[in-house]
């Protein structure tokens, strides 16, 4: 029997509603952070694109990122295609940076699905690059 004074349960409904909260807030954010974690580190394709370096950059309001254009000739008379890319690493950053103007090779890996475009607005992540031909004044 109970008597009238005695305290509710523990446990009640308030209870179960912050731990409700709490997993609609922190599981959809887990989750997010895991794929975040998967894009970032799966690479789709790699290779090397050539051409000519046109435009490099360092851009964005919070998250600054470096941006570069290539322009890759396919035929004479042929308007040309211009690839975009983005560097990670500052250290590839200032030598590309030097390679302006320039005929180049550059390394990169393919990350599909990026959620932000903090970490770059283009999904071709440069690593490595190469002068092959310089081009004089």
């Amino acid at each position: 029997m109970t008597t009238p004074d005695a305290a509710p349960p523990a446990g009640g409904w308030k209870s179960k509603a912050k731990k409700t909260m709490v997993l609609v807030v922190l599981v959809p954010l887990l989750l997010l952070a895991l794929y975040t974690v998967v894009a970032m580190t799966w690479t789709y394709s790699s290779g090397y694109r050539a051409g000519t370096l046109m435009k490099f950059s360092r851009k964005g309001f919070i998250c600054k990122t470096w941006e570069g254009e290539v322009q890759q000739a396919v035929v004479t008379g042929v308007a040309p295609v211009i690839w975009q890319f983005t560097v990670k690493d500052e250290s590839v950053a200032s030598q590309i940076t030097g390679m302006l103007g320039s005929k180049v090779s550059l390394h990169y890996h393919q990350h599909l699905g990026v959620p932000t475009s903090c970490f770059g607005d283009t999904g071709f992540w440069v690593d490595s690059a190469l002068v092959t031909q310089k081009i004089e004044d």
